[in-house]
């Protein structure tokens, strides 16, 4: 085949087609971009052969995002390989309503994929908002019957690794989106749907947790009408389902039960309940495990997929109108399917989750995915505001590019920001110990999620101006020295989506700047170990860890997603009393022109804290992607105000993408 990598449909040729589609020589082919996805694009691509072969009219192109971060996106979880691999590995075993695919081809590194499918036209796109016909609920039904039917309760479907990812959604994440969405739509929320939303997000993880005993299939995963193309008089199927990106391994009915909850006007639903579930039920064949009382019962339980997507869709893609009023229609049609169903009577009783805990493995390195921006970071910072002087440093090692970052900063109202800053160190194999011709380092946890130390001595630069640091300038060369100790003071936190755990400590040791040396004493300070994928140029954030004089620390970070909403990470730890783990952070922030913050006020929620920060250093530096893209990244020590008059001291961090 004369090309093998598919990325735009410029790549395509005439002899590339010929041979993909297999029905003749290909003379002439246009394309013509269709439906209006972000995560992938998709083409219709008209063929003409020559001598007039019989072959198919035209076939469908779809590709990875152009746009760099939502290819990242689709990359990092696995959105790409999923599509490709359903109809490489999956599809050719099944029946029901998939289109053909005559090649495909993907490079995890990059997320430069491709497929080439049948096409459905001529056909008639769902709509979820009109819905469905009786007809067409039928036809859905039974088509998913079909689908299902060769692979339900195969146990040896569960051992594949890229159909079994683990769904990153948990209580804390949901929490965290339903505050949003209260947030946005407020009062368009019905009392009754209020109370559905309330009770799954009260037990979410229980109710999770319940579901692993139940039969298990392959899952689309978004099994709606926006997703259906029902075929009209020509088409080659009567029902193509499009979007198998979301494809999984889990419990089947969940397919089942979203598409009835939403499908039909409420009356409609209930009028031919019965006759639908037995469509589904009649497709799976006669020796199928489970009978319809069975599905039944299944649908019930897993009803609530399809409020959880009415709330995790809503506050993930780009706002529109259109897709405001679908999101209501959702939810009110899949909050009437679980009261139409008592579905909760059969939710456990709500429970907040216990925070959760690191282990002393996880202070150790991690071993590192193919993903092009996996990375493995230790952070750390301390600020003594007797002193006038704070720092952070980092080691950020980033394997598949083969080069790890250090970077150490210190700064005060003053003195000069003075930053060791090298973004192309050569891996190491240790990376508790690295010697460049400009510094050495040392870094580990000598008594895990106790005690943490850095050593770094080394040749740096001082600015009297820290901006300039922002806009890649030299400054005048001193010797820096760091020698310090991180105790843990509070309760080490992990993250629940994404590798990550933040631990309050309190910081001695020495600092030096060219001879002159200053000795911290139990300040208060901060450390972090995050591992994973770590895209510092698809999305803004604001991060603090601030600690009050009464013993109360606080850690939030407000993440800006472009086209989602703010998601709030964090925790009140009060001297005395449980952890709290927040579901809202929100940073109202004001910049200078020279790009250096001036000022932020962080709000935490539950707790209602409100907190205003008087900056008192700065210690910025400047992040490039391989590909150019550019962030800035101040970060800067501050001392802290609450609304009820509590004082303290801490760090702050703001990624800044440069769009």
């Amino acid at each position: 085949m004369p090309v093998t990598r598919i990325e735009r449909p410029d790549d395509l040729t005439g002899d590339w087609l010929t041979v993909a589609v297999g029905a003749g020589t290909v003379e002439r082919f246009s394309t013509e971009r269709i439906g209006t996805g972000q995560m992938s694009e998709c083409y219709r691509v008209a063929l003409t052969y020559a001598d007039g072969a019989d072959g198919p009219a035209s076939v469908v192109l779809k590709v990875a995002a152009s746009d760099p971060a939502s290819r990242q996106t689709g990359l990092a979880l696995g959105l790409y390989e999923r599509e490709v691999r359903f109809y490489t590995d999956i599809a050719p075993r099944i029946g029901g309503p998939v289109a053909p695919c005559y090649s495909s081809g993907l490079d995890d590194q990059t997320g430069v994929f491709h497929l080439l499918l049948g096409d459905a036209a001529p056909a008639v796109a769902g709509d979820e908002i009109r819905g469905a016909t009786v007809d067409q609920a039928m036809l859905a039904m039974a088509e998913l019957g079909r689908l299902h039917a060769p692979l339900l309760g195969q146990p040896a479907m569960a051992d594949v690794d890229w159909l079994n990812r683990e769904s990153p959604m948990n209580q804390a994440l949901i929490a965290a989106l339903y505050a949003g969405f209260v947030d946005r739509y407020g009062d368009e929320i019905a009392p009754a749907d209020r109370e559905v939303c309330e009770r799954l997000v009260g037990s979410f993880d229980a109710y999770q947790a319940g579901l692993s005993g139940v039969v298990h299939g392959l899952v689309h995963g978004d099994y709606r009408l926006d997703n259906m193309l029902f075929g009209q008089q020509g088409a080659d199927r009567p029902l193509t389902v499009v979007d198998w990106q979301t494809v999984t391994w889990g419990p089947a009915l969940i397919d089942v039960a979203y598409f009835l909850g939403c499908a039909l006007p409420d009356d409609i639903r209930r009028d031919n309940y019965d006759a639908l579930l037995s469509a589904y039920h009649d497709a799976l064949g006669p020796d199928s495990a489970l009978g319809v009382d069975d599905v039944r019962e299944g649908v019930r339980r897993q009803a609530f997929f399809g409020v959880m997507m009415a709330i995790v869709s809503s506050m993930l893609v780009e706002r529109t109108e259109r897709g405001d009023e679908m999101f209501m229609t959702m939810l009110r049609r899949h909050c009437q399917h679980v009261i139409d169903t008592d579905a909760m009577a059969t939710l456990p009783p709500p429970a907040a989750p216990d925070p959760l805990r690191p282990s002393a493995d996880d202070e150790g390195t991690h071993h590192p995915g193919a993903e092009p921006l996996w990375s493995e970071s230790w952070y750390a910072d301390f600020a003594d505001e007797a002193q006038g002087v704070g720092g952070w440093f980092r080691l950020g090692m980033i394997p598949n590019e083969n080069r790890a970052w250090v970077n150490a900063l210190l700064c005060g109202p003053d003195i000069p920001t003075v930053a060791v800053n090298d973004f192309e160190v050569a891996l190491p194999d240790d990376p508790g110990e690295i010697r460049t011709d400009a510094f050495e380092l040392t870094q580990a946890a000598t008594d895990p999620l106790q005690i943490y130390h850095v050593a770094l001595r080394g040749r740096g630069q001082a600015y009297d101006d820290p901006s300039a640091l922002l806009r890649g300038e030299p400054g005048r060369a001193v010797d820096l020295s760091i020698d310090l100790h991180w105790t843990t003071t509070g309760t080490p936190y992990q993250y629940r989506i994404t590798p990550r755990y933040e631990i309050p400590c309190t910081v001695s040791g020495t600092v030096a700047v060219d001879g002159r040396t200053v000795e911290v004493h139990a300040v208060p300070g901060q450390r972090d170990h995050s591992w994973g994928v770590r895209d510092w140029w698809g999305m803004d954030w604001v991060w603090s860890a601030l600690h009050l004089s009464d013993g109360t620390h606080l850690h939030g970070v407000d993440i800006r997603i472009p086209g989602a909403p703010p998601i709030g990470i964090g925790y009140i730890q009060p001297p005395a009393g449980p952890l709290v783990e927040l579901h809202a952070v929100t940073a109202r922030e004001a910049f200078g022109d020279n790009g250096l913050p001036l000022t932020t006020e962080l709000t935490l929620k539950p707790g209602d804290i409100t907190a205003t920060v008087e900056i008192k250093g700065h210690a910025p530096v400047l992040l490039t992607a391989t590909d150019g893209r550019v962030s800035q990244f101040p970060r800067a020590w501050a001392t802290v105000t609450t609304a009820d008059g509590r004082t303290g001291v801490g760090w702050l961090e703001w990624n800044r993408n440069q769009r």
